[in-house]
């Protein structure tokens, strides 16, 4: 069977070079597009449910939850993570990948486009927070907050950024081990930082997965806008 598959496979690529390489693009684009589409559609559904009881129920339960392991250790760990999901925490994390960058692939547009989506993360939830005005959690906060509550900046950031930097890993090419390992850690980073706004008690469950969504949206919208302009080149291929 898996001989079977890769011969499809390779026999798919070789139709698509031989006929239009700018097809598994233009494939790439149609997914994602539908993606952002769906993203959006269940940020809005989710932004609608937010004052229902059920929602407000389910967000007491998982953050009463969540809570209840607080020790010492854990939120120090937590608060730790936090600061990661920080803008300075960013600014460290993207100076490291932009020396890295340039020192294996000497090529700037890769940092370029870090910044550009951090910049519109950042912004965009600003605007969304504004815009949907929601309290912060009444439980006991340990760290210092002062924006609004939903959709979490830290986890719509975290998303946009570790997870556009996941997509740039996953098409780099270097060891698999390496390039699995890396991104198995980013993805356990995402997940740390929306879990410490819950349990440093300043963030609802939903504040999280909207930002979680927002994110992704964003992630998957610059992954629309790369294969558009690269359907445009020359050659797709370089």
């Amino acid at each position: 069977m898996l001989k079977f598959l890769k011969l499809v496979k390779e026999y798919l690529s070789i139709k698509f070079k031989k006929y239009d390489s700018k097809i598994p693009y233009a494939i790439i684009i149609a997914v994602a597009l539908a993606i952002v589409i769906l993203g959006i559609k269940f940020f809005v559904e989710l932004t609608e449910s937010l004052h229902t009881d059920v929602l407000a129920n389910s967000d007491t339960i998982i953050s009463e939850y969540i809570a209840s392991f607080r020790t010492p250790v854990l939120t120090k760990y937590f608060t730790f993570i936090t600061d990661v999901g920080d803008i300075w925490g960013y600014l460290i994390v993207f100076i490291i990948c932009t020396i890295l960058f340039y020192r294996f692939f000497k090529r700037w547009k890769y940092p370029l486009q870090l910044s550009l989506i951090l910049i519109l993360a950042l912004s965009s939830n600003l605007f969304l927070k504004q815009l949907i005005n929601r309290a912060r959690p009444t439980l006991e906060h340990l760290v210092t907050v002062k924006t609004l509550s939903y959709p979490s900046g830290h986890a719509m950031t975290a998303m946009a950024f570790y997870g556009f930097l996941i997509y740039l890993i996953f098409t780099f090419k270097f060891k698999k081990v390496l390039k699995f390992t890396i991104i198995t850690l980013l993805g356990f980073l995402i997940l740390s930082i929306g879990i410490s706004r819950i349990y440093l008690g300043v963030h609802f469950p939903s504040d999280i997965l909207g930002g979680f969504a927002a994110g992704f949206i964003w992630v998957v919208f610059c992954i629309l806008v790369l294969n558009i302009f690269k359907i445009f080149r020359e050659d797709p291929a370089t």
